[in-house]
């Protein structure tokens, strides 16, 4: 494992936007959110992706606490990420003293083209220093993406697409170490803990299956067992008790095409787990996560929102759908219209209100849950780049 420990890293100060504060003024409980601007990727109009220069990019620590309507960027750190994969590249601890955010793919010329290949960096920082800052890089697998941390705080899983494996790292206060890697033998995109820690969900993506994961401390094993979701599962969610996991099967590889997609609900308490439902949701869910009140999730529709413009299901703004869960029944709820090519998906911690990061727009939608509903407030904030993943806290 290769490590590079308190790197002077400059801020960039956002005082139009937030007033530059630099570390977190809360009232009451802090409640932080975490943004990963990828500002080398774009689309053009025939819907080819148009790869440029690196160096711009930027990971925003946001303050949703003080006032839920009205989010503050605390800080803006010059680190490298990207849309490349689910938006679920990084995660914050249950105390909220650090933020994990894997840098999935490098951008270098070749050929006098700008081209994509796959990293292995880790960024961890410290969100109780003030300001927030990288203190150490850690070298995980092959084309890091998909990440969570279990409620404990003590370890921390990470999917790498192009190694087709796990990587397993310990938490120990301000210290993030690789201790070992799990084979899985095929492409992961995401993996997510249950809540008692014991298990952890893993989608295989070309395989449209999720593999189930067993774990002892901290050894956690892959012993075959696989799961049958909807096509290309990408991302994944565990309810807050533990009894449904929930996938977000994309359809076609990682983009909208016009055909309906699905949520596939899984039975946890049973035994084995079993795949039970499958909920039709709309085109190309990518961003996917439930609410910690138990009663809500989410799927965030891509709806060709970065598709050809002539294409048949492009749509200039994207929507995002409620499911209202009810004991281990999930049912499609309302659709509201969020922004071009929206990613990450993060609940309040009281539940009440969704935040929604537009790609395309540089901003983040403000929903508000009303009951079984999504309701648009008409709120947003904008960002310094384009938001490829979100995450809150891990509770």
């Amino acid at each position: 494992m290769a490590t590079m420990r308190k790197l002077a890293i400059p801020l960039l100060c956002l005082s139009v936007l937030a007033g530059c504060s630099t570390a977190p003024t809360m009232a009451g409980k802090r409640q932080l959110m975490v943004v990963g601007n990828d500002e080398k990727q774009s689309w053009d109009d025939a819907g080819k992706a148009v790869i440029s220069a690196p160096g711009r990019d930027t990971v925003s620590i946001v303050d949703i606490g003080t006032d839920p309507l009205a989010p503050r960027i605390l800080a803006s750190l010059p680190l490298a990420n990207t849309i490349v994969g689910p938006p679920t590249n990084l995660a914050i601890t249950p105390n909220a003293g650090l933020a994990l955010v894997a840098n999935s793919m490098n951008v270098a010329q070749e050929a006098g083209a700008w081209k994509q290949s796959p990293d292995n960096r880790l960024w961890v920082i410290d969100l109780d220093a003030s300001p927030p800052a990288l203190i150490d890089t850690v070298t995980v697998g092959k084309q890091p993406s998909g990440m969570s941390i279990n409620r404990a705080g003590t370890l921390a899983l990470i999917a790498n697409r192009a190694d087709g494996s796990i990587s397993v790292l310990r938490i120990a206060g301000k210290k993030v170490t690789l201790i070992d890697t799990v084979v899985i033998g095929e492409q992961v995109a995401h993996v997510q803990f249950t809540p008692d820690g014991k298990r952890a969900l893993a989608a295989k993506f070309p395989g449209h299956k999720v593999a189930m994961l067993a774990i002892d401390g901290e050894k956690v094993s892959y012993n075959k067992q696989d799961l049958a979701a909807g096509l290309w599962p990408y991302n994944l969610d565990v309810t807050p008790d533990g009894r449904l996991g929930l996938t977000a099967d994309n359809g076609n590889a990682g983009a909208a095409d016009g055909n309906v997609d699905t949520v596939s609900v899984i039975d946890l308490e049973a035994s084995p787990p079993r795949v039970i439902d499958k909920v039709v949701v709309g085109d190309g869910p990518e961003g996917l996560a439930i609410s910690p009140t138990g009663r809500m999730a989410v799927a965030v529709l891509l709806r060709g929102s970065n598709s050809a413009k002539d294409a048949f299901f492009y749509h200039r703004n994207a929507t995002v759908v409620a499911l209202k869960i009810d004991g281990k029944k999930v049912t499609r709820g309302n659709e509201v219209e969020v922004r071009g090519l929206p990613e990450g998906a993060v609940f309040s911690e009281d539940g009440q209100y969704l935040y929604v990061g537009n790609f395309i727009d540089q901003d983040v939608s403000i929903l508000k849950v009303e009951g079984d509903r999504l309701v648009d407030t008409g709120k947003s904030l904008k960002l310094p780049g384009h938001p490829a993943s979100m995450r809150g806290r891990t509770q």
